[in-house]
């Protein structure tokens, strides 16, 4: 993919790496990157900012929004080339260069991780899978051999990893964070059930299942007690008809 100039009559499209994004908005940036490459996949070459939001799942008055914290990549009555915006994004976020990243706990979560072809296909490369339980140890799993927990600093140091992933019980997560940003790892991606201690200068990114099934189980009572409110106001109607 080559990078080109595109005028777009909004502002200057200069990358600067020292801007501050909010958050909400680097959140936002892999959904559109994971859009625009759907689009790319169907030979999709160009798309306006209203089918990118609708493939993003957002309003384009937040993906506007969003984009303009890149700089202005979108030319006015074409809207944006998708694989320009493809590659300025992934830029952006970092996923143009390679990421090492161990998984540490390869129970069945785990391995599932270890499995997941996503990682690579967005500029990660798992280099290693530890685990403190001896009959984990030496098997296979996702072409790596399982490594005792006790390698974590040699591992971290020789692949340069500035990521890692906790997948233990929530008993074993802190221990499991400590040991990371004692090797020397800066961002960890947890998901583990609990709520991490780390120093200042490490990011920590929760994923809890738990709490998003129960975030659409919230949203399931809302439809169901709507449904049933819709029949009862029709009932009354019925009978005051």
């Amino acid at each position: 993919m080559t990078a080109r100039s595109t005028n777009t009559g909004e502002g200057s499209g200069a990358h600067d790496p020292h801007r501050d994004i909010p958050e909400a908005t680097v959140a936002r940036l892999p959904v559109y990157l994971r859009a625009l490459t759907s689009l790319a996949e169907r030979n999709i070459a160009s798309c306006s900012s209203e089918e990118l939001a609708t493939a993003a799942g957002v309003n384009s008055a937040k993906l506007r929004k969003d984009l303009s914290y890149l700089g202005s990549y979108g030319t006015r009555g074409v809207g944006y080339d998708v694989d320009y915006l493809s590659y300025q994004i992934a830029r952006e976020i970092g996923v143009t260069h390679d990421w090492p990243v161990i998984i540490v706990g390869i129970g069945n979560l785990g391995q599932a991780l270890a499995n997941f072809s996503g990682f690579s296909s967005r500029g990660f490369r798992t280099v290693a899978l530890l685990d403190a339980a001896a009959p984990m140890q030496g098997q296979t799993v996702a072409g790596l051999e399982v490594r005792p927990f006790a390698d974590l600093a040699e591992i971290v140091a020789a692949e340069q990893v500035s990521i890692g992933v906790i997948s233990v019980p929530a008993t074993a997560a802190q221990d499991v964070a400590d040991a990371m940003v004692a090797a020397g790892i800066s961002s960890i991606l947890n998901f583990a059930p609990a709520v991490l201690n780390v120093p200042p200068g490490v990011d920590v990114r929760k994923v809890d299942l738990s709490i998003e099934l129960q975030i659409l189980a919230y949203h399931e009572s809302r439809k169901a007690a709507e449904a049933v409110e819709t029949v009862d106001n029709g009932s009354e109607e019925g009978i005051t008809a």
